[in-house]
């Protein structure tokens, strides 16, 4: 198993902090992985992005030039996100912010070229508390979506990646993550 997953968004939603969760829960999970985030210089609202792969075989580069899932969590990501998703790949819209209009206009036959799948991300984190945790609820959705880890040490990994005064946020990043998981069904 080779998961090959672009994260886009806007600074501020917290992709790339997402990349690095994921990888870190592959690793947990004894896979192999590599994380290649790359934004731009603005401290909020410009692209941020992250190249991030998980597998059970040793990885030749962090660059992905196809990929077999994206995550998109703006419409101005979706253009990008399209280019780069291999045929059949899985695209994982948070659909607060990026309306089927917007997918539909894309144009390109989306629908008939990829698996299309819809989040309401910022609004289920939204309704727990904090639309600062989307991305949780994207990375839940994306595991569910994908099958490519199964996040059962998400506790332990949050305890790891929160510490100190932010430990106080991992009850609801684990609530947003198991949010996802549920809407994905």
């Amino acid at each position: 198993m080779t998961e090959k997953t672009l994260f886009a968004g806007f600074g501020g939603q917290g992709i790339i902090s997402l990349g690095q969760i994921w990888v870190y829960c592959g690793m947990k999970e004894g896979k192999e992985v590599s994380f290649f985030p790359f934004y731009g210089a603005e401290k909020r609202g410009g692209i941020a992005r992250a190249n991030c792969v998980v597998s059970d075989d040793a990885i030749a580069s962090p660059i992905i030039t196809s990929a077999s899932s994206v995550v998109v969590m703006n419409r101005d990501s979706l253009p990008v996100c399209i280019d780069i998703l291999a045929e059949g790949g899985l695209l994982l819209v948070n659909s607060s912010l990026v309306t089927d209009a917007d997918i539909d206009q894309a144009g390109k036959d989306i629908r008939k070229r990829f698996r299309v799948v819809t989040v309401p991300a910022t609004g289920i984190a939204d309704g727990l508390g904090n639309v600062k945790i989307a991305n949780m609820v994207m990375l839940g959705a994306l595991a569910r979506a994908t099958g490519a880890l199964h996040l059962k040490t998400v506790d332990a990994i949050f305890a790891d990646f929160f510490s100190g005064s932010k430990a106080k946020f991992i009850p609801m990043n684990i609530t947003a993550v198991r949010e996802g998981e549920k809407a994905i069904g």
